[in-house]
C-alpha cells in the first residue's frame, strides 16, 4: 500500500534538492571572475542534464540493484532503463512508490557531480567536463552510492530480499544523508581534479576576486533552502525523524556561519558576505550525514566546528600551492570529513539513529566505523578521478589554452557574455568593472596577497 503522505513529502523534497543545483550554479557562478560565470554555471547545468539521463538507463541500477559482490556494486541491469518499477504496486522504502524513491535518489548524484566542477573555475573545456562527469559518475559515484545509500533488506519472516552495500550493511557507518557518498566524495574528485588541471594562470600572484557577491548569497540561500528536501527527506517517510533532521539542519547550518564570520573578524578584522555564505555551505555539509544521530545541542557543535575549521582550511590551497578555485576540499572535503567523523564522538541514543558516540558511553566502536568509512570513500574518489582526469588531458585535452584563459572562457568556449558592458557605452562599461574590483576574497590570505599587488 502506498502512503500518500510520505510519497507527497519525498517528491516535494526531491524538488527541493533539485533546485539546490541552480543554487549551486549561482552560488559558484558569482564566486568567479566576469569573464568565467557562464561557463561555471553551465557545468552545473550540463551536469543536471547528463546524470539525470545516465541515472535512469544504468545509474539507479548500479546503485540499488541487487548487489554482485562483496557490496561493492549493485547489478546494472537489474533494474536498466528503470524497468519494471513503473507498476503501482512496486513500492520502496516501506510505502513509497519506486518512481518516487528513483527522483530522489537522482537528484543527489546530480548534485555530488556538479560540486566538483568548482575546484576546475576558469579553465577546464566544457565538453571535457561533460566527458568527465559522465565517466565519473559510472566508476566513482553510482557504486559509492550502493556502498552507502542501499540497506540490505528482509522479508517479514527475516529473510534476505536485497543485498546492499558494505559501508551501510558490513560495516554500519551512520552517513544519513552523504557525507561520505556525497561531499567528502566530490571533495576528493576535485582535489584530484585540480592537481591534473593544474593552477590558473596568475594564481597566487593575482587578484581573483569574485564578481558578484550578491549572486553568491543568493545561491546560498537556495542552496540552505533546497538542503531541508535534501536532509529531512532522506528520512524517507513525513515523521520525527525527519523534523529532527530538519531542526539539525537549521541549527547546525546557522552555528557554522557564526563559526566562519568568528574567524574572519578575528583574523582578517572584517566578517564578510563571502564568509557568511561559505559558512552556510559548510554548515550544510557537515550536518548531512549527522542529522540523524545527534541532538540539536550536538548539531551545534557540529556546526560550529565545521565553521570554524572550514574556515581555516580553505587557506590550504596557499600552503600546498593547489589550485581549488572556489574551496571544494575546504569547505567540502573538510565539512564532510568533520560531520562525519564527530558522529563518532556525540551521536546520542536518544536521537532517531539510536546509537551513542564516544561522548556519550558509547566507546569508540561507531568511531572507528566513521572513521573507516570516510578514509575509504576519500581514497577511492581521489585515485579514480586521478585516473580518469589524467586519461582525459592526455587524449581529448581537459585544460584549455592560456591564451584562451586570458581572453576568458565564456567568450571562447560558449561564445556568450555574462555581461554586456558593449550596450551600456564606454562611460557605463568601467562602473561595473570597478565594483567587482572592490570585491572579497575567499579567504584572508587570500585578501592579504590581493592588497599587496594591488
Amino acid at each position: 500500500m502506498v502512503n500518500t503522505g510520505d510519497t507527497a513529502w519525498i517528491l516535494t523534497s526531491a524538488a527541493l534538492v533539485l533546485l539546490m543545483t541552480p543554487g549551486l550554479a549561482l552560488f559558484y557562478g558569482g564566486m568567479v571572475r566576469a569573464k568565467s560565470v557562464l561557463n561555471m554555471m553551465m557545468m552545473s547545468f550540463g551536469a543536471l542534464a547528463l546524470i539525470s539521463v545516465l541515472w535512469v538507463i544504468y545509474g539507479y541500477s548500479v546503485a540499488f540493484g541487487n548487489d554482485v559482490g562483496a557490496g561493492l556494486l549493485g547489478n546494472p541491469g537489474e533494474f536498466f532503463g528503470l524497468k519494471g518499477l513503473m507498476e503501482d504496486t512496486t513500492s520502496e522504502a516501506g510505502g513509497l512508490p519506486a518512481m518516487a524513491f528513483v527522483g530522489f535518489q537522482a537528484v543527489f548524484a546530480i548534485i555530488t557531480v556538479a560540486l566538483i566542477s568548482g575546484a576546475i573555475a576558469d579553465r577546464a573545456k566544457f565538453g571535457s567536463w561533460m566527458v568527465f562527469a559522465g565517466v565519473w559518475a559510472t566508476i566513482v559515484y553510482f557504486p559509492v552510492a550502493h556502498w552507502v545509500f542501499d540497506f540490505t533488506l528482509t522479508d517479514d519472516d527475516g529473510a534476505v530480499t536485497h543485498v546492499g552495500g558494505w559501508i551501510a550493511n558490513n560495516l554500519a557507518v551512520i552517513d544519513f544523508a552523504g557525507g561520505t557518498a556525497v561531499h567528502i566524495n566530490a571533495g576528493a574528485a576535485g582535489l584530484a581534479l585540480a592537481l591534473v588541471l593544474g593552477k590558473r594562470r596568475g594564481f597566487g600572484r593575482e587578484a581573483m576576486r569574485p564578481h558578484n557577491l550578491p549572486l553568491v548569497m543568493i545561491g546560498a540561500g537556495l542552496l540552505w533552502f533546497g538542503w531541508f528536501g535534501f536532509n529531512a527527506g532522506s528520512a524517507l517517510a513525513a515523521n520525527n525523524t525527519a523534523s529532527v533532521a530538519w531542526v539539525n539542519t537549521l541549527v547546525a547550518t546557522a552555528a557554522a556561519t557564526l563559526g566562519w564570520l568568528l574567524v574572519e573578524k578575528i583574523r582578517d578584522g572584517h566578517s564578510t558576505s563571502l564568509g557568511a555564505a561559505s559558512g552556510v555551505v559548510a554548515g550544510l555539509v557537515a550536518i548531512t550525514p549527522a542529522c540523524s544521530s545527534v541532538s540539536p545541542i550536538g548539531a551545534i557543535v557540529v556546526g560550529a566546528v565545521a565553521g570554524v575549521l572550514c574556515a581555516l582550511a580553505v587557506g590550504l590551497k596557499y600552503r600546498f600551492g593547489y589550485d581549488d578555485s572556489l574551496d571544494v576540499v575546504g569547505v567540502h572535503l573538510v565539512g564532510g570529513l568533520v560531520g562525519t567523523i564527530l558522529i563518532g564522538f556525540l551521536a546520542t541514543a536518544d536521537a532517531p539513529a539510536g546509537v551513542d558516540g564516544l561522548f556519550y558511553g558509547g566507546g569508540v566502536d561507531q568511531l572507528w566505523r566513521q572513521v573507516v568509512g570516510a578514509l575509504a570513500v576519500l581514497v577511492f574518489s581521489f585515485v579514480l578521478t586521478l585516473v580518469i582526469g589524467m586519461a582525459i588531458q592526455k587524449t581529448i585535452g581537459f585544460r584549455i589554452t592560456e591564451e584562451d584563459e586570458v581572453t576568458g572562457i565564456d567568450n571562447v568556449v560558449h561564445a556568450e557574455s555574462g555581461y554586456d558592458f558593449a550596450s551600456l557605452g564606454s562611460s557605463g562599461s568601467t562602473a561595473p568593472l570597478a565594483g567587482q574590483a572592490r570585491a572579497t576574497s575567499t579567504d584572508g590570505m587570500a585578501r592579504n596577497t590581493e592588497r599587496t599587488l594591488a
